[in-house]
């Protein structure tokens, strides 16, 4: 007999609610459009999180409607369909790691999440104690080729091979640090100097009331909400967000000409529902059900938690409350 083996399941399977939702389109060939949650009462994943999933799935083509009713739309039908729709009855895959090789020599292994986001100019790795810079991403066989750079490598690891990166519940812990909060262990005096230069060099981008959003040579929203929770508010505040820019764990960019006329309008028209973050396009071929779900990307309750803070801009007469 074996021996018994814990399994922990993902924290946030919504690569799993979309694959149900389709796979009960395909064994209902058609449910109800405000009905669908009644074949999971009261199981968290297909409450409230799931309408965005599926509001995808519909825009996306993968689910179609028609007189309040959800059925498979072309999408499915083209990515899942053939051999009678296996690829969507079966069992799931792990997320991957990509294998990183100069020329024919193997570099090491890196997250996806790395691979994933959209950016300017080089996307730069940091493995084998240097810089790479990405030549050419192979996303059916899960490799990336590099060439040496001289700077500028980024390295992220996480638990599962989820391509996330800090937490909101972690970042929002080292926002309270800076704002003053103690960490309940003794320092050492080279740490308590550490930790007064952080806060100081932070006192423009942490407040306690709220988010920041600090005009420079650019406009940064300093919100402190993590990588997947500033993917989902940059894809939501799309009419003010900078969509070419990259995220960080702790702000995004703004558009240059954001007001607070146009911030207090999107964040109004956000009230209609949080949007999925787009990962690069390349990113969701072979990796099984991301056709239909980046929300993998995505941090739904980070998000609503930061738009129901308050906002204001470091510019004086721009506060939003």
């Amino acid at each position: 007999m074996c021996d018994a083996i814990d399994i922990t399941p993902p924290p946030e399977p919504r690569h799993i609610v979309a694959q149900q939702l389709l796979a009960l389109c395909l064994q209902e060939y058609r449910i109800g459009d405000r009905t669908w949650p009644e074949w999971w009462p009261g199981l968290e994943p297909f409450g409230a999180e799931a309408a965005p999933i599926l509001r995808h799935l519909v825009s996306a083509g993968f689910v179609d409607t028609d007189g309040g009713m959800l059925f498979i739309g072309p999408a499915a039908e083209k990515a899942f369909g053939h051999r009678h729709f296996m690829e969507l009855t079966t069992v799931f895959t792990a997320s991957p790691q990509f294998t990183v090789l100069h020329g024919r020599a193997e570099i090491g292994r890196i997250d996806p999440s790395l691979l994933c986001d959209h950016r300017e100019g080089p996307r730069l790795l940091l493995l084998a104690g240097r810089s790479w810079q990405v030549t050419w991403i192979d996303w059916k066989r899960r490799r990336c080729f590099v060439e040496a750079a001289e700077r500028g490598g980024r390295a992220r690891w996480q638990s599962g091979g989820l391509p996330r990166g800090t937490s909101f519940q972690l970042m929002q812990a080292i926002r309270e640090v800076l704002l003053g909060a103690d960490p309940p262990v003794r320092l050492t005096r080279r740490a308590v100097d550490a930790l007064a230069g952080a806060r100081e060099r932070h006192l423009d981008v942490v407040h306690p009331g709220g988010s920041v959003i600090v005009r420079g040579d650019d406009v940064r929203w300093w919100t402190w909400a993590g990588y997947r929770a500033n993917l989902t508010l940059r894809s939501t505040l799309a009419s003010v967000a900078d969509p070419r820019q990259q995220v960080t764990d702790a702000w995004l960019r703004l558009r240059t000409d954001v007001s607070r006329e146009s911030w207090t309008s999107a964040l109004r028209d956000s009230a209609e529902g949080l949007c999925l973050p787009e990962p690069d396009p390349g990113a969701l071929e072979g990796l099984k059900f991301n056709t239909a779900l980046p929300a993998r990307l995505a941090d739904f309750d980070g998000a609503h938690a930061t738009l129901n803070q308050r906002h204001r801009f470091s510019v004086p007469k721009l506060d939003v409350d």
